[in-house]
């Protein structure tokens, strides 16, 4: 069986959306798929906007996560390492396509653009078929003296 990125590279990691070590978080799980990275994330009720509609802000931190990963992942193999580097987001962009409802969502993402030390992600959040959600974001592996630097 597979093991998510989170798992495999960052168990200690106790960020809000993907961190495998937050008792409250959102505990994304993203795996590689061929060119893509993907992930299923099912909402409790406590992740809704008003009745049966997931809120805006969790499925931007959704795709933040997810996005982020697509882009530490890609870095590591580009560069040939063994572990991915620690990257933050430098920019997003969140389109609200239409109400996504309170039930299992689809993640993918894959690298449009990247260089030595960043990626360009664009991503998608489904729900029941329907593209719900999409996202274009910039992330950026960071040096050392950076807070984020040892998170993981």
């Amino acid at each position: 069986m597979a093991i998510a990125l989170q798992d495999q590279y960052a168990p200690h990691n106790q960020c809000f959306g993907c961190g495998p070590s937050n008792d409250k978080g959102l505990r994304i799980k993203s795996f590689v798929e061929g060119d893509e990275v993907v992930a299923e994330f099912t909402p409790e009720p406590h992740h809704l906007a008003f009745p049966g509609v997931l809120n805006g802000g969790i499925i931007g931190t959704l795709l933040d996560c997810h996005s982020n990963w697509t882009a530490a992942w890609h870095l590591m193999v580009k560069r040939g390492e063994k572990s991915p580097p620690c990257t933050v987001t430098a920019d997003y962009a969140i389109k609200l396509k239409r109400p996504t409802p309170l039930a299992t969502v689809r993640l993918r993402a894959k690298v449009v653009e990247s260089s030595d030390d960043r990626a360009t992600i664009e991503a998608t959040l489904e729900a029941e078929g329907k593209i719900c959600a999409t996202c274009r974001g910039t992330f950026v592996a960071v040096k050392e003296g950076h807070p984020a630097y040892h998170r993981w």
